[in-house]
């Protein structure tokens, strides 16, 4: 599918630039992969698709245990979205594919 690919993308958060790398692959409605970044690494098994919108659900553990619902819009090359932090807030995340 398009949207399959390799993103370096950054998350503007309140604890500054949170750069990762996520890996997208695409089956049907659905989307596995991984998101490894200075947090640590996280599989992606229960993503989504609608059209070229993807959603995830990340399990933070450092600095604190935290659930991030992320949602981006895949353009291209380009990938856009945000990341909702529960309590924190919603942040932005953009990006380009690399691979």
């Amino acid at each position: 599918m398009a949207i399959d690919g390799v993103y370096e993308v950054t998350v503007k958060s309140p604890m500054g630039d949170q750069k990762a790398v996520l890996t997208v692959k695409t089956d049907g409605a659905t989307w596995t992969g991984s998101q490894a970044g200075q947090m640590g690494t996280n599989e992606i098994t229960d993503g989504t698709i609608e059209g070229d919108t993807i959603r995830w659900v990340t399990k933070m553990t450092s600095p604190m245990p935290m659930t991030l619902e992320n949602e981006a819009t895949i353009d291209g090359d380009a990938i856009a979205g945000s990341v909702k932090a529960g309590a924190f807030g919603t942040f932005p995340l953009s990006g380009t594919r690399t691979g």
